[in-house]
């Protein structure tokens, strides 16, 4: 037996829907008024401050290896053993 807490704010007889799925609903009505949510264009102009995190992000994916063993997992090793900065 399942008990679900439902809130019923107009004091109407409890319904079995529950509270998360009437709120997906009403916020679902506000986006066909309203829209969705503003999203940025992929294609924009990369500013220096977004080109230098570019650069650092790959710079450090460029220290490890990717191995993969026979059962087809795989994990990653740094490509240089000695190196103990992240360990």
């Amino acid at each position: 037996m399942e008990f679900t807490l439902t809130f019923n704010p107009r004091g109407n007889p409890m319904s079995d829907e529950r509270f998360v799925h009437r709120f997906m609903r009403f916020t679902g009505r506000l986006r066909m008024i309203f829209g969705p949510a503003h999203s940025s264009p992929l294609d924009h102009e990369m500013t220096p401050e977004n080109k230098a995190l570019l650069s650092a992000q790959q710079a450090a994916t460029e220290q490890w290896a990717t191995i993969t063993r026979p059962d087809g997992t795989t994990y990653l090793v740094p490509k240089d053993p000695s190196d103990q900065s992240l360990r």
